[in-house]
């Protein structure tokens, strides 16, 4: 049997402010587009955050969740992730409120407080459209993403009462272990997702070895209990998926996370990602996994277990 690889797509952010781009999604219609779009392109779980159509702003209001959530349920069966990230200058509380409200299949969760540097982007992106876009890159050169053991074991246990799993996004190496911490309380239950996350300022860098030195970690600390996704930031989304992929990972791409589709190119949109990756997965000869296929991998409860 071939290996089966979950493409998730992580389809708009708060990491990357609007202007930065004209083919990132802002408003609920094009949120949900270009959702639908990707999963028809072989993602199997949509990652999403919403924005305010007016000025692209990162909002956690759930009413700003609930058109793209309705829109993309009626179009498509992928497994919808909803963050509980948000933005680093969010409170816990309200970073929770779409998982709480929609008690979505699965849900992210960032594994440890740390420096969340975005301000080199002012230096390649000079020209942007809204003023609160330049202040929240500018501040992020005094910025702590806070995520204490309180916070995430907050978010574990309200999720995990809702039957959500989770995305485990660990951007270094101390956030495995904090995770394992978590394991050790008996507060997650495997398998474990772990969406490794490279080359964000702040976190662990983007080369092949500190992708390696991630997965020798996981794999003392976890075994055969987890399953490991690859989060390439920026330029290097589609290389260190593919060295990832070929060692066995899941691998997430997505406009959140770069906006790029090569040297000097603007990805048009969410799909062309998707469609770049699974090129690259069956190349290496390995499938695809459809929704239900994930779903059974990370022992969802299923898209009937949510509400929306």
């Amino acid at each position: 049997m071939k290996n089966k690889a979950i493409i998730t797509c992580a389809v708009t952010g708060s990491i990357h402010t609007p202007s930065m781009s004209p083919y990132l999604p802002v408003t609920p219609e094009e949120i949900a587009d270009q959702a639908v779009a990707a999963a028809e392109a072989g993602a199997a779980i949509l990652h999403l955050h919403a924005r305010n159509p007016a000025d692209g702003r990162p909002t956690q209001d759930p009413e700003a969740f609930r058109p793209i959530l309705r829109r993309i349920k009626e179009r498509s069966a992928a497994v919808l992730n909803l963050t509980t990230g948000g933005s680093p200058h969010m409170s816990v509380e309200e970073r929770m409120r779409p998982a709480m409200e929609f008690k979505p299949e699965v849900a992210s969760l960032n594994m440890g407080s740390m420096n969340f540097g975005l301000f080199p982007m002012l230096e390649r992106f000079t020209v942007l459209k809204h003023e609160w876009e330049r202040a929240h890159l500018e501040n992020s050169r005094d910025l702590v993403f806070k995520n204490t053991y309180k916070d995430i074991e907050t978010i574990l246990r309200r999720g995990t009462d809702n039957g959500t799993r989770f995305e485990f996004e660990c951007y270094d190496i101390n956030h495995l272990y904090n995770l394992a911490h978590f394991v050790d309380r008996k507060l997650a239950e495997p398998p474990f997702f772990v969406q490794s996350v490279f080359g964000l300022l702040g976190g662990i860098g983007p080369h092949p070895e500190d992708l390696m030195h991630m997965r020798r970690t996981a794999d003392r600390l976890f075994g055969a209990d987890y399953q490991w996704s690859i989060l390439g930031a920026g330029r290097h989304q589609i290389r260190l998926a593919s060295i990832g992929a070929a060692m066995g990972a899941h691998v997430r791409v997505g406009l959140e996370d770069s906006l790029w589709s090569g040297p000097g190119r603007l990805a048009e949109s969410n799909a062309e990602q998707v469609r770049r990756i699974r090129r690259i997965l069956e190349a290496l000869d390995i499938d695809v996994a459809t929704p239900e296929e994930a779903r059974n991998i990370l022992a969802l409860k299923g898209a009937a277990g949510a509400v929306f």
